[in-house]
């Protein structure tokens, strides 16, 4: 019998601590929640989960800094924050922060669902890659930690940043629409936008490119969506 996946929700409003508790296990994951983001961290400590749920505006933290301080010792566990910002630059700040993925509240408690299930589906499907590595220009991504080495250095990618190249190396030199980056990564059941795809494209070569403005490797196909040259 499989392992019952842990999700670790930290959470200040009670009332969607608690639903996002009874949602999670009645589909058969167990789940600990944190009011405040020091108690999450510590609970983190004790129970290593797969899953990180993670308001950004807690008493206690910012929570952008509960999500570094939670990458820094989990490095490839996947980190959905969940937050009344909307921003796009809130966003990219979360996604450059070290988070996988990024919902903004009020949210459907279906649509959620749908990406925590895609999240453990895709973790799965990396136990089970026999290619390792994928090479961007002088970078190379290690797809089992979710980090890359560029130029010396080692650098953080997360989750679904990961997963997005990975689906371009497969199609090495073909364009790939973001309708089929949608779809592969987050799956059908899933409801993210095409803006989703294009925040991570844009993290990706933030963090691989010499020169993100004018990318030679994550290429933009216009009126298609991207491709891996």
């Amino acid at each position: 019998m499989a392992e019952k996946k842990k999700i670790l929700v930290i959470e200040d409003e009670k009332d969607i601590a608690l639903g996002l508790r009874d949602a999670f296990e009645f589909e058969g994951w167990e789940v600990a929640t944190a009011g405040r983001g020091g108690e999450g961290i510590e609970l983190a400590k004790k129970m290593s989960p797969d899953l990180f749920i993670l308001d950004l505006m807690l008493p206690d933290m910012n929570g952008f800094q509960v999500c570094t301080a939670v990458r820094e010792r989990f490095k490839v566990t996947p980190i959905l924050i969940l937050s009344a910002r909307s921003l796009e630059s809130d966003i990219i700040r979360g996604l450059e922060t070290g988070a996988d993925d990024y919902v903004t509240k009020p949210f459907s408690i279906g649509e959620l669902l749908a990406r925590v299930r895609a999240i453990f589906r895709r973790a799965e499907m990396a136990g089970r890659r026999k290619t390792m590595t994928v090479a961007v220009g002088d970078a190379e991504v290690n797809l089992e930690t979710n980090t890359a080495t560029v130029r010396g250095r080692d650098v953080e990618l997360g989750f679904y940043a990961t997963q997005i190249l990975q689906l371009l190396d497969e199609r090495r030199g073909e364009p790939v629409t973001r309708d089929e980056i949608l779809d592969a990564v987050w799956g059908l059941d899933a409801n993210p936008t095409n803006r989703t795809v294009d925040n991570f494209i844009m993290k990706l070569r933030r963090k691989l490119e010499v020169d993100h403005a004018n990318p030679r490797h994550i290429l933009t196909v216009y009126g298609q969506g991207y491709k891996l040259v």
